[in-house]
């Protein structure tokens, strides 16, 4: 099944060289999920009810001129005009008649508006449920590539955090390739035994082990004629890495106890949650089956970094559950303002048992029905109390954290806001962290104004 959310808003007309075009896009309204895109190219806009323009709100709960938006040396800004019930900006209220750097979400009355640095593709390609799945503008875009992979050749690797649904992504390749017609066979490296990997994915005469009465099939095997899907791939052991090697380079898979061979012909989709080339450094991946299954390759952008999809997923939650509880808005703005570390996954479970607690109270699902440790990082110290600082303080000592800001920092070329972005953070958070870890992560840049 394939369905679009409502897009709606004035077209606008890019530049002639092409350039990008800024807006904010109203995800949430009136206790229901839509896209509705305000280009911001051609100037501010005023949001208010008795707009009758491109800012023109059906809302009771927003003034008749309510907000300004903006966008300044690149920056989306919000000017709260005086209204009865206040803006919100990321969380906290804006002072009136001050411009205010927007991160992640504004929420007037009951409307949300998240700031888009370029709404052309949004435009053209909307918020799609494709195969019960949401996908907005760079989820789509990564299937198209997905679906050229999935032409040229039998591999393909997903890097992904965990969550990001590299399984989902999986089943697309599958689906786009020749061998669509058998069901694909999807494995949970990091789930399989050393000591019985090799058996598990190549098969086994019987006899060869106590208890092996007859011939075992092996995943591989299992995989003919159709796609192989090794989650977590360097999970496997390196003896067992060099045999899967063999049998994508042979096409063919020797079972323990086996004297010969057995011609396969499938598909191999991988994935991890790290990045390959430092696997293979560490010694966790083989450098050989690096060259074998690295490329092509794509990349899934965690849920912090694909705002517009929230309120749909959120939507989708609630109404596959008993009485199909509806959303409040500010279940919908925390849920826009968390970094949700475990991603889709998380979001989705959270949600339902939100879901579950709110209808005890015979309520709308509202953001205090959320389990206290929602969508919050791992930390070692206790949760901050306010909505808008870091929902976990971390440690000096929390080495994973520390590796994710050097590898955010290295991947935005020490850009500040934009790694604060790809984590989840303010940037003013990331800064009090930099300067923590002290020269750990030294070099970053902050080439944007500050709040």
């Amino acid at each position: 099944m394939d369905k679009t959310l409502p897009l709606s808003g004035g077209s606008h007309h890019p530049g002639r060289d092409g350039s990008e075009v800024p807006g904010v896009v109203v995800v949430f309204t009136g206790g229901g999920s839509l896209i509705r895109v305000l280009p911001l190219a051609a100037g501010p806009l005023e949001l208010g009810r008795g707009d009758e323009g491109a800012g023109k709100l059906d809302d009771g709960r927003v003034s008749r001129l309510h907000a300004r938006v903006a966008v300044r040396e690149g920056r989306c800004t919000v000017t709260d005009l005086g209204s009865q019930n206040g803006t919100f900006v990321d969380g906290a209220l804006a002072t009136a008649h001050t411009a205010t750097m927007v991160e992640r979400v504004i929420r007037v009355g009951d409307t949300l508006l998240v700031p888009c640095a370029d709404v052309r593709s949004l435009e053209a390609r909307g918020v799609r449920t494709i195969d019960g799945f949401v996908r907005g503008p760079q989820m789509q875009e990564v299937l198209d590539e997905v679906a050229r992979a999935a032409h040229g050749g039998p591999t393909l690797h997903v890097r992904g955090e965990s969550g990001t649904g590299k399984e989902a992504v999986a089943q697309a390749f599958h689906r786009a390739g020749p061998r669509a017609a058998r069901p694909l066979v999807a494995v949970n490296c990091a789930a399989i035994p050393h000591a019985l990997a090799e058996r598990l994915l190549f098969g086994a005469k019987r006899g060869t082990y106590s208890g092996a009465d007859a011939d075992a099939a092996g995943y591989v095997q299992e995989a003919d004629g159709s796609t192989l899907f090794l989650d977590e791939i360097a999970e496997l052991d390196p003896l067992v890495q060099a045999k899967l090697l063999r049998v994508l380079e042979a096409r063919e898979v020797l079972p323990l106890g086996a004297s010969r061979p057995r011609k396969v012909d499938f598909a191999l989709c991988s994935a991890t949650s790290k990045d390959l080339r430092a696997l293979v450094a560490a010694g966790t991946l083989r450098e050989d089956l690096y060259f074998r299954v690295g490329s092509p390759a794509v990349t899934l952008p965690a849920l912090r970094n694909r705002p517009l999809e929230i309120p749909a997923l959120i939507a989708g939650a609630l109404a596959g559950l008993p009485q199909a509880p509806k959303p409040h808005v500010s279940l919908v703005e925390r849920c826009l303002l968390l970094p949700w570390p475990g991603n889709v996954r998380e979001l989705l479970a959270e949600v339902r048992t939100a879901a579950h607690a709110a209808l005890r109270d015979g309520q709308r699902v509202e953001a205090r029905h959320l389990p206290a440790t929602a969508g919050t990082v791992f930390g070692s110290a206790a949760l901050t109390a306010s909505p808008d600082e870091p929902r976990k303080r971390l440690s000096r000592d929390d080495v994973e954290w520390r590796q994710r800001i050097e590898e955010a920092l290295r991947t935005h070329g020490g850009n500040i806001a934009a790694a604060a972005r790809a984590l989840g953070l303010h940037r003013t958070q990331l800064r009090r962290l930099i300067a923590r870890y002290g020269s750990a992560v030294a070099g970053a840049a902050d080439d944007e104004p500050a709040d």
